[in-house]
């Protein structure tokens, strides 16, 4: 499916839009949709007030959806997406395989920043959808994988990282952001801060040197 500016690809349980103005009525409906099971959760969120909060009839909901458990599979997808996309877009050619790490976690906690309704909802999949749940972290944890196993193929990785490595570095990551992100406090770290004290960790490991 062709997707719009800033419309991160939706997964088979949406309808695909024909049309362009199809496909802006679909992205406000998962925008929608965040708002409402961010704020509420799944069980207590509605049809009808998302699409209220979409500024829709709610019998349009159904040329989308199927149901509120299709909509929440598709916005997990969405979200999976865009914190992809939003990892991809702070990371350039010129980066060091160290580097990288660094700017895909601070790029992470910015969005987490801006939607920390991710938490909530990623969670909650874990009951809802037990496959879309699982789905999104093996697949952070895959992309994180390759990543070290590119380092170790330029020389600046250890060999013989890979999935292990990869699940404890991706648990960092989410903790450090419902710390410093969801659950900040007034805490003084900033997203850039945070990225670099766990890439401090990953380089310099634990141990008196």
């Amino acid at each position: 499916m062709g997707n719009s500016p800033g419309t991160a690809t939706i997964v088979e349980d949406a309808k695909t839009p024909r049309t362009e103005r199809g496909r802006r009525t679909l992205r406000k409906l998962l925008d929608a949709a965040a708002e409402e099971f961010g704020e509420k959760g799944f069980h207590e969120a509605s049809v009808s007030s998302i699409t209220r909060r979409a500024g829709m009839a709610l019998g349009s909901f159904y040329t989308y959806f199927d149901s509120k458990d299709a909509l929440f599979r598709a916005l997990v997808a969405d979200m999976s997406e865009k914190v992809r996309t939003s990892a991809r877009s702070a990371l350039s050619e010129d980066m060091g395989p160290l580097e990288i790490e660094r700017a895909a976690l601070a790029a992470f906690l910015r969005f987490a920043a801006e939607h920390k309704e991710i938490y909530r909802i990623i969670d909650e999949a874990e009951f809802v959808d037990p496959a879309s749940y699982r789905e999104h972290y093996e697949t952070i944890a895959a992309r994180i994988a390759d990543r070290l196993r590119a380092g170790a193929a330029k020389g600046e990785f250890r060999e013989g990282l890979g999935e292990l490595e990869a699940w404890a570095m991706m648990g960092m990551n989410v903790f450090v952001g419902l710390r410093y992100v969801v659950w900040a406090d007034g805490a003084a770290l900033s997203p850039d801060d945070v990225a670099a004290g766990v890439n401090r960790l990953l380089a310099q490991g634990v141990l008196r040197r």
